[in-house]
């Protein structure tokens, strides 16, 4: 059976990845991609969708244009709706916190609310975070305790929580995917991967905070993208999915795989700096139940993933070369 998607937050390299796995599916009959801004050039974009009649991106916000937004769904009729929308990144969400809960918590919880009298909806999927579950010593299952070591992880549970409780009391048909952290050609450059790669390429030192001790789990955006087409196909609504490699890996072996794909040494690379405020030492997720639903497991080896930013970073270095590195928090 054919099906029409819209992808929300679909400016962002994960969404970009995600239109792109859908468009590559023979069973897609259209993909309509939301972001919050018009495009992004090239490098970002990554010329996702041009030409492609499935395909329209529209330039809407989530929380301060919902009208819009749900006109257009509305037009479309999509009968899956994978929501990457969020006011991201937990290392700045101290100062301005409240604008997290406007957006992961408020404004969602809009959406969600005006998507129930939508008859064209039949499955809602919300990309979370394994922030939640915070630090861990063991891999964290779906039913860890949540706990939040940032306004930004806390904005996301709230959201997390209310899905839970809608579709126990009302039936909306959710799920929810936590994710590890991604990386994908086309990321901006504040994340570790991508900045590790222009330095590497531009000749510049990547600060490591606090040496790269931190432990996380690193997957691909193509894989992510993989396991949201099997949860809308296969997974039993309301059921909560983490999505992550079998074990995690610190920030410093991280770099260090991104220095050796790249041939640098790694002292070349890097210089050590303070650790940020509210650093987790480990993000590690238990995955099975995803694994024994719908069947999904990571596909992409890290140094594979890595050749391929490297191959485009290589592409578009002339763009890239003076491309902001730091977070920049926006409405």
């Amino acid at each position: 059976m054919s099906q029409r998607y819209a992808v929300l937050g679909a400016g962002g390299s994960f969404g970009v990845h995600t239109c792109k796995y859908l468009l590559d599916r023979p069973d897609t009959e259209r993909v309509i991609a939301v972001g919050r801004n018009t495009p992004k050039p090239e490098p970002f974009s990554l010329g996702v969708g041009a030409g492609d009649p499935r395909y329209s991106y529209h330039a809407y916000h989530v929380t301060y244009e919902l009208d819009l937004l749900l006109e257009l769904l509305d037009r479309e009729r999509p009968r899956v709706i994978v929501n990457y929308a969020a006011q991201g990144e937990g290392a700045v969400s101290w100062k301005h916190s409240w604008r997290f809960f406007e957006t992961n918590s408020m404004g969602l919880a809009r959406l969600a609310e005006a998507l129930m009298a939508r008859d064209y909806l039949e499955r809602f999927i919300q990309i979370g975070t394994s922030e939640l579950y915070g630090s861990v010593e063991t891999p964290a299952r779906e039913d860890a305790p949540i706990q939040p070591s940032s306004p930004y992880a806390a904005s996301k549970a709230a959201f997390d929580m209310y899905l839970v409780s809608v579709h126990r009391a009302l039936k909306f048909p959710m799920n929810i995917i936590r994710p590890s952290n991604a990386y994908c050609p086309g990321q901006l450059l504040h994340r570790v991967v991508p900045k590790a790669v222009v330095c590497g390429l531009a000749g510049r030192r990547l600060p490591l905070h606090g040496g790269g001790r931190a432990e996380k789990s690193y997957i691909h955006a193509r894989d992510l993208a993989r396991a949201i087409h099997l949860v809308a196909q296969k997974a039993p609504p309301g059921t909560i999915y983490n999505a992550g490699p079998p074990t995690p890996i610190s920030i410093r072996a991280l770099v260090e795989t991104v220095a050796k794909v790249m041939g640098i040494p790694f002292d070349k690379l890097c210089e050590v700096t303070g650790d940020r405020l509210g650093q987790d030492s480990r993000y590690w997720l238990d995955s099975s139940a995803i694994r024994r639903d719908v069947g999904w497991e990571p596909e992409i080896g890290l140094e594979a993933g890595i050749l391929e930013m490297v191959e485009w970073g290589r592409t578009y270095i002339d763009q890239l070369r003076d491309w902001p590195m730091d977070y920049t928090l926006r409405a």
